[in-house]
């Protein structure tokens, strides 16, 4: 009877504590929606409206393995204007989500490179099964800094996956996801596509 109350005890005061955990971490990505949303750069007040997220999700923020690249050439990212975007691969993330293994590559600007507040700037762009349905159909961004990534491990939360400028107006050189940064699974997490067309 001793031993049923203590179990009890201690899976009661674990469940508190998960259940505190998830608090923690949606109130601060509610917080770093908010903000985003505010401090948008092309959106205007009045059409701020249109931005709209999945539904916070803990099951997309996952640790992914880190595994780094050896003699990456750079090459031109195609972009959704006229020109091109210069980026080598850094790296491969590994990872599980629902069950399936996936992997992205992680790519590092070389423009940015020469950059003081981004020379150590990482770039997770992305596709998957709902782009061009319930997401932007040009793919979704994440950002890193190197410092992120400790013991070839990286925590990957696409609850803050973003979209491109080029979602909104027209005007901007928006990276495209290389192909082999599509994945075969939904990401119904992070922002959707936009709610105004233009």
């Amino acid at each position: 009877m001793r031993n049923k109350i203590l179990l009890l005890i201690v899976t009661i005061l674990f469940c508190l504590t998960v259940s505190a955990q998830d608090k923690k971490y949606f109130d601060s990505l509610t917080a770093y929606q908010k903000a985003y949303v505010q401090g948008h750069e092309v959106v205007g007040k009045d059409d701020k409206q249109y931005i709209h997220f999945y539904p916070i999700d803990t099951a997309y923020c996952v640790w992914a393995a880190f595994v780094p690249a050896k003699d990456s050439k750079w090459f031109a990212m195609k972009t959704s204007g006229t020109k091109t975007q210069t980026y080598r691969k850094y790296g491969t993330l590994s990872f599980r989500i629902h069950d399936t293994t996936l992997t992205l590559n992680v790519y590092q600007s070389q423009s940015l490179m020469t950059s003081k507040d981004y020379a150590d700037y990482l770039f997770v762009p992305f596709t998957d099964n709902t782009s061009g349905t319930e997401s932007y159909a040009g793919g979704r961004y994440l950002d890193y800094h190197m410092g992120e990534i400790r013991n070839n491990k990286l925590l990957l939360d696409f609850n803050k996956a973003y979209n491109p400028y080029c979602a909104y107006t027209t005007g901007y050189n928006c990276p495209i996801p290389p192909p082999e940064n599509d994945l075969q699974i939904a990401i119904r997490a992070g922002e959707k596509a936009y709610g105004k067309k233009h």
